[in-house]
């Protein structure tokens, strides 16, 4: 009789997002004298290029982590600090047509030494590398006995000419060059958090044997094809008997962009407001808030009922809720086909929505994973503010719904314009959707105007004018459209403008003051302070 194979004590595999925590946690154990890595840069990090992402699981707890993305030569083998090359932390630089892969994290629990994680890591690199034909590995690593000796040695190169020849001892420097890394210069400035490396980093790099160095290979990026299809809806308000009614006018919608196999429908911000419609009496701006925010309970789980019996993924517009502090917020419900439910709340309410409703914005905006990959939600006034769309993209979302509300053709094209525009600075899709017509005797729905639409960058793979699709002004119906999410690949990478890669980390960033609500969970997250790495390398 044969005996059961025993299960595995170690596995390394390629991360994935539900690692992202078990990843911070283990990060907060490797070093715990540097800032800890935001939720918000691990999954950016795991999303912008997952397959150069590895972990390390010993006993099922997560015990080694690694990143990595690719460069071009030019960037990965010329000075720079760690901000700079990765994008403040998210590895947002990714360059799918690099030739050099670029490590930028390495971490292992300090329990697990002697199991040799660390090298088992670096393996899985230089297999990627390898598979890839890339030119090499490039990576800024740590010299952190730099400064015990720092009177001692004639600055960062001496220590580094002392460690190779063997007079002085740095177990990171050793463990790197005994794995076939090379120093090619040190990096200054490279991480200023880092006080044991005071700063320094060694330019360490691993040059592939099995590619010709004379004549590096040029990558390409194919135009592949990664459709989804996306529905808008441009709604109609009207006067419903009851909630049941007003969830049949949504379902219609649902049903007919299910039919369509659209993977994802958006309804209008503050679609809800319908259900104001038969009240008794017209009420005050306060109370009227105050009776929508009482049916959440009922809009989360229809929404979520309809998109897994419609196999559709819902973004349900926007609706007045209650939070647990006793605040009135604006969120958006992102009901998935799996049956999960996210909420994104909106940020900036506008002067109106604080004057009369009392709204207040939330803090926290974050890329949302579905079976398309990452999507942001920025609801209406949050489309002008382009700090919040770069988050998105930088978390690695691809396409931004914006559930939109206006009185206006003025305040339309506001939105519209600064729609377009994130679309074009972040090279990606941005799908708006709003409300037609009028409701007597509900406040804030006096006049509507809305041309829902779909935008693209402005470039050749996309439509000339930047427009995937656009609804009728002030008629309702559904705007359907397929989008390539590979062209974005494409144009982010060989594009007519580079937007993403052409940043200038060296002169600006934007840097977030707390952790965001998602982040808050955890409850031993540490306040973001300054740049959040662990350590490069």
């Amino acid at each position: 009789m044969t005996e059961p194979r025993a299960k595995a004590r170690l596995e390394v595999r390629q991360a994935i997002p539900a690692d992202a925590k078990a990843i911070s946690a283990l990060v907060r154990r490797a070093y715990e004298e540097l800032p800890a890595y935001t939720m918000s840069e691990i999954r950016g990090q795991l999303n912008n290029y997952p397959e150069g992402c590895f972990v390390a699981k010993l006993d099922g707890k997560l015990v080694g982590y690694c990143a990595s993305m690719r460069l071009d030569a030019a960037v990965a083998l010329k000075p720079h600090t760690w901000d700079e090359i990765t994008g403040n932390g998210y590895g947002s630089r990714h360059d799918p047509t690099g030739d050099w892969l670029y490590g930028y994290e390495m971490c292992v629990d300090p329990k697990t030494r002697g199991t040799r994680i660390g090298r088992r890591l670096y393996e899985e690199r230089r297999a990627l590398a390898e598979r890839l034909e890339l030119s090499g590995i490039a990576f800024g690593g740590r010299m952190p006995n730099l400064s015990r000796v720092w009177r001692k040695v004639d600055g960062p190169q001496d220590y580094l000419d002392r460690v190779v020849e063997g007079k002085l001892h740095d177990p990171v420097l050793r463990f790197q060059i005994a794995n076939g890394f090379e120093p090619i210069g040190i990096l200054e400035k490279y991480l200023p958090e880092d006080k044991k490396s005071r700063a320094f980093a060694v330019h360490m790099v691993w040059r592939n044997p099995f590619v010709d160095r004379d004549q590096p290979k040029k990558f390409r990026l194919p135009r592949g094809v990664e459709s989804v299809r996306i529905a808008t809806c441009q709604l109609q308000a009207r006067a419903v008997k009851d909630f049941k009614e007003f969830i049949g006018q949504i379902e219609y919608f649902v049903d007919v962009a299910a039919d369509y196999e659209a993977d994802f429908i958006v309804f209008p911000e503050l679609f809800t407001l319908m259900l104001l419609s038969f009240e008794e009496k017209e009420l005050t701006p306060l109370e009227a808030i105050e009776a929508l925010s009482r049916y959440t309970p009922r809009i989360r789980e229809a929404l979520s009922e309809m998109a897994l019996n419609y196999n559709i993924n819902i973004i349900g517009g926007s609706h007045p809720t209650r939070m647990d502090d006793g605040d009135i917020h604006n969120v958006a419900y992102v009901c998935l086909r799996d049956g999960s439910i996210h909420e994104q709340e909106k940020i900036h309410p506008t002067p109106n929505e604080a004057y009369w409703w009392n709204i207040k914005g939330g803090d926290s905006i974050d890329a949302i994973p579905t079976d398309c990959g990452p999507i942001g939600v920025l609801i209406c006034y949050d489309a002008e503010f382009p700090e919040l769309a770069r988050r998105l993209v930088d978390e690695g979302a691809r396409i931004i719904f914006v559930p939109f509300c206006t009185d206006s053709r003025q305040g339309y094209m506001r939105v519209r314009y600064c729609a377009q525009a994130r679309a074009i600075e972040n090279q990606c899709f941005v799908v708006l959707s709003g409300n037609v017509g009028n409701l007597p005797n509900v406040g804030n729905m006096d006049i509507q105007y809305a041309q829902s639409c779909i935008l693209t960058p402005c470039d050749f793979p996309f439509a000339r004018d930047g427009i995937a699709a656009e609804a009728t002004e002030n008629v309702e119906t559904l705007t359907i459209s397929d989008v390539n999410l590979a062209d974005l690949s494409w144009a982010r990478a060989e594009g007519t403008v580079q937007n993403l890669n052409d940043r200038r980390f060296d002169l600006y960033r934007i840097e977030w003051s707390h952790p965001t609500a998602r982040h808050q969970d955890d409850p031993h997250a540490h306040p973001a302070i300054g740049p959040h790495t662990a350590g490069g390398g």
